[in-house]
């Protein structure tokens, strides 16, 4: 009797266990599809005035929604949750303004580049800065577990102070209040600063890294992997995510690298 409850318990456990979507078909079958996107970082994702999430990828994932004619269920995350958050089935997909790399892609897939992007570092005019060596002495801002913390940690000569925030608003405000002398940040990101904050004094003093950004699919869904690039191919041949570009990110998609 006992062995026979240990063996229902187990078989319970692992329909418990069993992913709400492992691939396309279990998407179109079940009629939804949650999509992870930025929690806050305009003018990728973010809050609206009314409560609601708008921004670039925001209206990729609403694209995606239509053309598949499924429901859509936004997962707002933050940088470092759009990994776990996917190969955990939290979400069948992450478009978050992720970049790819080696390290990233022992975990997960990644469809072609939708978006435009390049990390760099910006700070006031009179700061000497050109390059990751003329970092040292100074305290740097960016927002960890993202692309240029990687980077930057690899590049950063000894004797810069490299401080990670938890997010993108707190990294933009330790700039503004002088907490730190650079910020490490993408290029919208730093574009959007300097509209809110007229007076602000910063520029762009080197570019890190050109990151077109990626959709994140999990290993093994390979039929939805293959859905989304047809998708990207579809919506970037028929000008809609070169509408999406000048609408969010103020310049027209410039040719994206295909995988």
């Amino acid at each position: 009797m006992t062995f026979l409850k240990s063996l229902l318990a187990g078989a319970a456990l692992a329909l418990a266990t069993v992913p709400a979507h492992a691939d396309l078909s279990d998407i179109l079958s079940e009629g939804t599809i949650q999509i992870a996107v930025p929690e806050n970082f305009p003018p990728f994702g973010s809050l609206g005035a009314e409560g609601e999430h708008v921004g670039y990828d925001v209206d990729v994932a609403k694209l995606i929604a239509e053309d598949l004619g499924v429901e859509l269920e936004l997962v707002p995350v933050t940088s470092k949750q759009r990994i776990p958050f996917l190969e955990t089935d939290r979400v069948d997909l992450v478009i978050s303004s992720m970049g790819a790399n080696p390290e990233r892609a022992k975990s997960i897939w990644f469809s072609s580049a939708y978006a435009p992007f390049y990390s760099g570092a910006f700070a006031a005019s009179g700061v000497a800065v050109a390059s990751a060596a003329d970092l040292a002495g100074l305290k740097v801002g960016l927002t960890g577990g993202t692309l240029e913390d990687l980077e930057l940690t690899d590049s950063a000569p000894e004797g810069t102070e490299i401080i990670r925030f938890g997010d993108n608003a707190a990294t933009l405000a330790a700039f503004t209040s002088g907490q730190v002398d650079v910020l490490v940040t993408g290029n919208t990101v730093a574009a959007g600063l300097s509209a809110d904050n007229p007076d602000l004094d910063m520029e762009t003093k080197f570019i890190i890294k050109e990151s077109p950004a990626f959709i994140g699919v999990k290993k093994g869904n390979f039929d939805l992997l293959q859905w989304v690039n047809v998708f990207i191919l579809h919506k970037t041949l028929g000008g809609q995510l070169n509408d999406l570009s000048e609408t969010w990110l103020g310049q027209p998609l410039p040719p994206l690298p295909a995988l």
